[in-house]
């Protein structure tokens, strides 16, 4: 499996998941948000909903309302646990993150069409030792990663369905965010699209 470095600490894996693999990795999502319906977060000063619709699987899920920015157990309108995280992403981890604990946490984002995320940095979780591993589905996106401070250099690539992206050590706080959606790229959403699979440890080892 090639690995490409794209920017100290950040590295990108082309086609990581095989066809089969997204299809079956597909199937299991849609029993994720049967269990947990997608919701749209709201930006905590304003209320203003994101541009993407979100769920999540493992422990942990992350949300954002009114409150602010956290990750809490249970869904935000069903009051219900995560369900679990598939076991092709806990996988994906233990082969690509190079840390020894597992995720607590996968964001499943939808992005429509027309969906962006601006640069942002993921800092919401305690141990920043670990690595975001991402892995997409669906329409291309145009990712792009700077440094840590906001303003920097940036990088631009594009992140094509199975494809997988890590972003660690001296990257764990780079700012990151998706310019656009590449609309009609892929088949395997039918009614076209990107999800987006992030994975997190949020809290820190015991011991």
């Amino acid at each position: 499996m090639t690995r490409l470095a794209v920017a100290p600490g950040v590295f990108h894996w082309p086609g990581y998941l095989s066809p089969e693999a997204q299809a079956a990795l597909l199937a299991e999502l849609r029993e994720v948000a049967r269990q947990a319906p997608f919701f749209s977060p709201r930006m905590p000063k304003t209320g203003k909903p994101f541009s993407v619709r979100m769920t999540n699987c493992g422990s942990l899920g992350w949300v954002s309302d009114l409150a602010g920015y956290r990750y809490q157990p249970q869904h935000p309108e069903t009051g219900a646990p995560w369900p679990p995280m598939p076991a092709v992403l806990q996988d994906a981890w233990r082969a690509l993150a190079g840390y020894p604990h597992p995720p607590e946490a996968c964001l499943v984002n939808f992005y429509e069409a027309s969906a962006k995320m601006g640069l942002h940095q993921d800092r919401d979780e305690l141990e920043f030792d670990a690595p975001v591993l991402s892995l997409s589905l669906g329409d291309t996106a145009v990712f792009r990663i700077g440094s840590t401070e906001r303003g920097g250099k940036t990088h631009s690539l594009k992140l094509a369905s199975g494809d997988a992206l890590l972003f660690g050590g001296e990257a764990r706080l780079a700012y990151h965010g998706i310019d656009r959606i590449l609309a009609g790229s892929s088949a395997l959403l039918p009614q076209g699209g990107r999800i987006n699979l992030t994975l997190r440890r949020v809290t820190k080892p015991r011991g």
